[in-house]
C-alpha cells in the first residue's frame, strides 16, 4: 500500500531518519513530514485542519516525548473532525514493549498497530 502524506512524530532524530528512510526506500509514501514534538504535530494538524487541505493519512507516533506524550498526543487527536479522522491511520512506533503502554494503545480506534523500534521493511510492507 502506498501513502500520500505521511507524518512522523518522535523526539529522536536518529529514529526519525531511519524511519524517514526506510519509508523513501520503499518508496511507500508520496510524502514525509517529520515533527520532533507531539505540539508541533498537533499545530500542524491544525494549520491542515484550517487550510482544508488533504489531512495525513498515516502517523507514525512515538510514545516517550517530553512536554506531551503519544498518548496526550492521541486525545487531542481524536478531537479533530471525524471526517479527517476517517482517512488517518496511526502506528504506534516506539522503543517501550511495556504491556501497558501496549494495552493502553489499543484503546485507541484510531491506533491500527503497536511497533517496537526500529521500523523496517517487512514492518512496513506489513502495513495496510
Amino acid at each position: 500500500m502506498k501513502f500520500k502524506h505521511a507524518l512522523l512524530i518522535d523526539d529522536n532524530n536518529t529514529d526519525n531518519y531511519i524511519a524517514k528512510h526506510i519509508i523513501t526506500q520503499s518508496n511507500k509514501a508520496d510524502r514525509i513530514t517529520i515533527k520532533n514534538s507531539a505540539i508541533k504535530a498537533l499545530e500542524y494538524l491544525n494549520t491542515i485542519n484550517h487550510a482544508n487541505e488533504e489531512f495525513i493519512d498515516i502517523i507514525f507516533l512515538d510514545i516517550n516525548m517530553p512536554e506531551m506524550d503519544g498518548f496526550d498526543f492521541l486525545d487531542e487527536l481524536i478531537k479533530f473532525p471525524e471526517e479527517f479522522i476517517a482517512k488517518t491511520s496511526v502506528f504506534m512506533l516506539t522503543s517501550s514493549d511495556h504491556p501497558k503502554d501496549i494495552d493502553r494503545a489499543t484503546q485507541y480506534s484510531v491506533v491500527k498497530k503497536y511497533i517496537v523500534k526500529p521500523l523496517t521493511d517487512d514492518i512496513l510492507n506489513e502495513l495496510k
